[in-house]
């Protein structure tokens, strides 16, 4: 499967500024340490901030048209 260079574009750019406002929500508004403790485990809050991260990136590279 060749990979289209749009397609990468447009998701790496989605991935850049998806990963700076999850950043900036998590650590400046919802503090790490408070989603740690309300979850109760480190692995299971970095997991889901990993999905939150990868899926929607995954999901605009698959819906972005090639022209």
């Amino acid at each position: 499967m060749k990979l289209k260079k749009r397609k990468i574009k447009y998701s790496a750019i989605f991935l850049l500024c998806w990963f700076a406002f999850l950043v900036f929500l998590v650590d400046g508004v919802l503090k790490f340490q408070t989603l740690v403790d309300y979850f109760g485990s480190y692995a299971l809050v970095e997991v889901v901030l990993l999905l939150l991260v990868i899926l929607p990136t995954s999901t605009v590279y698959r819906l972005t048209k090639e022209t």
